[in-house]
């Protein structure tokens, strides 16, 4: 119902931002942020999946976190399995079955730091980076000829600023103490969930 003045004449509605679930002028309903922030979550969840699978990941035999822990080796490394632990977010124990699994598939090994015999080193083998980049062209082979059958020209600015919207979003530092997931679980994959920046599928993810 469109408002009245005091005298009972209807007053015009100025323009504005149409509220959440309403249809504007385009004709396109607008979402609330939740349900806006859900649809983003989906899509981005069904896109990761999507990737590992075109990726061949599932083929290599590792898990997820060890290609995590494979990833920090590489880029990183040598390290210690205590830097592992701490940079991962997981627990010693986690993090030494991880490096016996890279270990016995013969893309890490352990060695006596130089410079402090007490500590343990851990370096990739040359194989580690090739698998690695091998994920990495094969993800990135599936999503240029996804990108040329499936957005036109005139559809490429629109991916440009969502693709800065995506890195605005992945570097949000947000000053509030929402709770980061249910107690006890690291990420959303579980204890031993990876951080995206060491996942075999670059930084976020």
């Amino acid at each position: 119902m469109r408002p009245h003045d005091p005298n009972g004449t209807p007053v015009p509605v100025s323009g504005g931002t149409a509220p959440a679930g309403s249809t504007p002028a385009g004709g396109t309903a607008v979402d609330s942020t939740p349900a806006v922030a859900h649809r983003l979550s989906v899509a981005i969840t069904r896109l990761r999946s999507r990737l590992r699978v075109e990726a061949g990941l599932h083929g290599t035999g590792l898990s997820i976190s060890q290609l995590a822990v494979l990833g920090s080796v590489v880029h990183d490394g040598p390290v210690t399995a205590a830097w592992l632990a701490t940079t991962q977010h997981v627990s010693p124990q986690s993090i030494a079955q991880n490096l016996a699994v890279l270990k016995a598939a013969g893309l890490v090994r352990g060695h006596r730091d130089p410079a402090d015999g007490r500590k343990t080193l851990v370096t990739a083998e040359p194989s580690a980076a090739r698998l690695l980049d091998t994920l990495e062209s094969s993800r990135e082979s599936f999503l240029t000829r996804a990108l040329d059958a499936l957005v036109p020209a005139g559809e490429r600015a629109d991916l440009e600023r969502t693709i800065a919207l995506l890195e605005r979003l992945a570097a949000a530092e947000l000053d509030d103490t929402e709770p980061k997931g249910p107690k006890g679980l690291v990420g959303p994959e579980g204890p031993d969930s990876p951080k995206d920046v060491a996942s075999p599928e670059g930084p976020a993810e």
